[in-house]
C-alpha cells in the first residue's frame, strides 16, 4: 500500500502515456492502411482513366479515318459534280476554237464577248474551286474534332472510368451521320449562290483588265487574293457561313443533339481564330494553284509576264481538274503541314464544349 502511495501517480501517468501511444499507433496505422487504399484506389482508377482515355482516343481515329477514306472523297465528288454542272466552260473554249479555226464564223465583237466571258468565268469557277475545296476540308475537320472532343468530355463525365466505350451511346448514331452529313449542304445548297457571289466579285476585280495586258505570278497572285477577299466580305463578313451551313433556326429550349452540334460549329466558324486558320490556309492554297499555273505557262514566262489571253485557257484547264480525285488531296495536304493549322485543331479536341 505504502508503495502504491507512493508511485501511483507515476503508474497514471505511464498507463495513460502507454495508453496514448497504443491509440496513436492504432490511428496512425488505420490513417496508414487508408492511404494504402486510397493510393490503390487512385492507381486503379489512373489504370481505368487511361485505358477509357485509349478507347476514346481510338473511337476518334476512326471518325478521322471514316472522314479522310469515305466521307471526304464523297464530298468532294459530289462537289466536282456540282461545279461542273453549274459552271461548265468546255462551250466557251469549244466555240473560241472553232473561231480560231474558221476566221468567218465569228465576228470581233462576238470574240471580243466570248473571251471577256471566258475571262469571267474562268477565274470565278478558280476561285470557287479554291475556296470550295479549302473550306470544305476545314469544316469537317471542325466536325471531326467536335464530335471528338464530346465524346472524350461526356464519357468522362456521364459514364464512370470503368464503363467500357461500346457500352454506351454518347451521341445517338443518327444524329452523329446527320451532323456529318450536313457536309453536303454546300454541294446541294450553297453552291449558286457561293457562284454567284464570286462572279461579282470576279467582275469586280478584273473590271478593265484586257487581253493584252501582261500578267506575271505576282499581279495574278494579287488578282486571286482580291477576289478571294472580297466574296468573303460580300453582303456582310460571316454572310459566306451561309455557303456551308444552314441558318441556325432551332429552338435552343427543344434543340436535338444533332441542333447543338451544329450551333457548336457555327461558333467555332464565326471565331477569330477560326478567320485567320481561313486566311493561312487559303493563302498557302493559292500560292501551291500558281505555282501550277506557273508552270503550265512556262516558269520563265509567267515570272517575266505574259498577255493575259495566254493566262486564261491555263486558269480554265486548272479550274476544272482542281476538285479533281488526281489532285484535291495534294492542296489539301498542304493545309494540314501547316504548324498554326494542326495547332487550332489541338485546342479545338482539347477545349470545353461550348
Amino acid at each position: 500500500m505504502e508503495f502504491w502511495r507512493r508511485h501511483k501517480r507515476k503508474v497514471y501517468i505511464t498507463l495513460g502515456v502507454c495508453g496514448s501511444g497504443y491509440l496513436l499507433f492504432k490511428s496512425y496505422d488505420a490513417w496508414r492502411r487508408r492511404i494504402g487504399d486510397l493510393k490503390k484506389q487512385l492507381a486503379d482508377d489512373k489504370e481505368e482513366g487511361e485505358l477509357l482515355k485509349a478507347q476514346v482516343r481510338t473511337h476518334f481515329e476512326n471518325i478521322q479515318r471514316t472522314m479522310d477514306s469515305i466521307i471526304l472523297p464523297k464530298v468532294m465528288d459530289t462537289l466536282d459534280k456540282r461545279l461542273a454542272e453549274n459552271l461548265d466552260l468546255t462551250l466557251l473554249l469549244d466555240r473560241l476554237m472553232q473561231g480560231k479555226g474558221q476566221p468567218n464564223t465569228l465576228t470581233a465583237n462576238e470574240k471580243h464577248e466570248l473571251w471577256d466571258r471566258l475571262k469571267c468565268l474562268s477565274f470565278t469557277k478558280l476561285v470557287s474551286s479554291l475556296w470550295s475545296m479549302t473550306m470544305l476540308s476545314l469544316y469537317l475537320r471542325v466536325q471531326v474534332n467536335i464530335l471528338g472532343r464530346h465524346l472524350f468530355i461526356n464519357t468522362a463525365r456521364g459514364l464512370g472510368i470503368s464503363q467500357l466505350l461500346d457500352e454506351a451511346e454518347l451521341i445517338d448514331k443518327n444524329d452523329e451521320e446527320q451532323f456529318m452529313d450536313s457536309a453536303y449542304y454546300l454541294s446541294n445548297y450553297g453552291l449558286p449562290a457561293l457562284l454567284a457571289n464570286a462572279e461579282a466579285a470576279t467582275s469586280e476585280v478584273l473590271k478593265g483588265k484586257q487581253l493584252k495586258d501582261y500578267f506575271n505570278v505576282s499581279t495574278l497572285h494579287d488578282a486571286i487574293i482580291q477576289i478571294m477577299d472580297t466574296l468573303m466580305i460580300m453582303r456582310s463578313p460571316h454572310y459566306w457561313v451561309g455557303y456551308l451551313m444552314p441558318e441556325d433556326y432551332s429552338d435552343r429550349s427543344r434543340a436535338t443533339k444533332f441542333d447543338l452540334l451544329m450551333g457548336e460549329t457555327r461558333a467555332v466558324l464565326l471565331s477569330a481564330e477560326f478567320a485567320n486558320i481561313v486566311d493561312i490556309s487559303l493563302g498557302a492554297v493559292v500560292k501551291r494553284v500558281l505555282k501550277d499555273v506557273s508552270i503550265s505557262c512556262g516558269e520563265n514566262n509567267l515570272m517575266s509576264g505574259i498577255p493575259l489571253a495566254r493566262v486564261i485557257p491555263r486558269i480554265a484547264h486548272i479550274s476544272d481538274s482542281l476538285i479533281g480525285e488526281d489532285n484535291r488531296f495534294r492542296y489539301i495536304r498542304i493545309t494540314r503541314s501547316i504548324p498554326e493549322v494542326e495547332q487550332f485543331f489541338t485546342l479545338l479536341y482539347s477545349s470545353t464544349p461550348v
